[in-house]
């Protein structure tokens, strides 16, 4: 299979959902959704979009595991454009089937993969990954699937180290999730590693969905976390701060936001969040500095990215948090 040059960051990620009679409504429709409204996110930002969706099939038309018809789905390219993500979901049943002539077509379409990170990845949700162990996708990665097919797909590829009991796993170029719903959870970690995670959480406050920070810790980052509430002044404050928590924030200046008052502002916080505005803020800004460290910053230039005043301020925010060890590069932030 041909697969032309990789292009420059910029260029729109090609999202391909390869769609099989039957192929489960919400493990596609999930994640396809989270996409878009992304993109959505990205344009009221002044923004390109960074998805590009396409549903690709052995046949032009099929029905969903619900029923619905599908028409107008593409063929099965010849020639990938890269960036690409090709999206196996599951299908209905103990086993998959793939002795049927669609199976068949989209595994011999998919053994012509040449994965590569950041080139040409690999996203599976559900059962999609046994789907990908049929084609021969997995020798040898880190992956996951529905408990009901755990054993399945160790069969069908006994070099692949099958991880039970996660919502996601990521081994670039592959990225498998666990069951319906988790295929959502995997678009939002993915949409948080490209578009930032104050984005992400934007859209899962849309979808009106929790979110989990990622494949192994079970903690929420700071730019997650405090979001398990509908109040909209509330979001409307923590989306515009965690897009910008190195700005001169003050309490005042958030409640103008929230056309509130700054003591009803942090009563809301309290309230919803359970945190105070200040606080919050002060989290974000040690998450971005964290994350600076890790890059290779010096502690000076870490308190500058983040918004803090000096290196002093970074160290005592980090004190009064209770961090691991000192702001060398090598702490990490908990959900304290």
């Amino acid at each position: 299979m041909k697969q032309t040059d990789i292009p420059k960051d910029s260029r729109p990620i090609q999202v391909l959902f390869a769609l099989l009679p039957d192929s489960l409504a919400l493990d596609w429709a999930g994640p396809a959704e989270a996409l878009r409204m992304a993109n959505l996110a990205l344009r009221a930002q002044g923004l390109p979009p960074r998805f590009e969706l396409h549903f690709i099939s052995p046949e032009p038309e099929s029905v969903s595991s619900v029923g619905l018809r599908l028409t107008g789905l593409l063929p099965l390219p010849a020639q990938l454009p890269l960036p690409c993500w090709v999206v196996l979901v599951g299908l209905p049943g103990h086993e998959i089937a793939v002795n049927s002539a669609p199976a068949r077509t989209l595994l011999h379409w998919l053994r012509g993969l040449r994965l590569a990170p950041h080139a040409l990845e690999l996203v599976t949700i559900c059962a999609g990954s046994v789907l990908a162990a049929h084609a021969g996708l997995l020798a040898g990665r880190r992956v996951t699937t529905h408990h009901q097919h755990l054993e399945e797909l160790q069969a069908v590829e006994p070099s692949c180290q099958v991880v039970a009991n996660r919502v996601f796993v990521e081994d670039a170029p592959v990225y498998s999730s666990a069951g319906v719903t988790t295929g959502i959870d995997l678009m939002l970690h993915r949409i948080g590693e490209l578009c930032g995670p104050a984005l992400a959480a934007q859209v899962a406050q849309t979808m009106v969905v929790a979110m989990r920070r990622g494949p192994h810790d079970p903690e929420l980052s700071p730019f997650l976390a405090y979001r398990n509430h509908l109040h909209p002044a509330l979001h409307r404050v923590q989306d515009a701060v965690s897009q910008q928590p190195a700005e001169d924030w003050s309490v005042p200046a958030m409640a103008r936001i929230a056309h509130a008052s700054p003591r009803h502002l942090t009563r809301l916080f309290m309230e919803h969040a359970g945190i105070a505005p200040l606080h919050y803020l002060r989290r974000l800004r040690l998450a971005l500095a964290q994350a600076a460290l890790q890059s290779g910053r010096n502690v000076t230039q870490a308190a500058a990215l983040a918004g803090f005043s000096s290196d002093t301020q970074l160290r005592r925010a980090w004190h009064d948090f209770a961090l691991a060890g000192t702001p060398s590069g090598s702490a990490s932030l908990s959900n304290k």
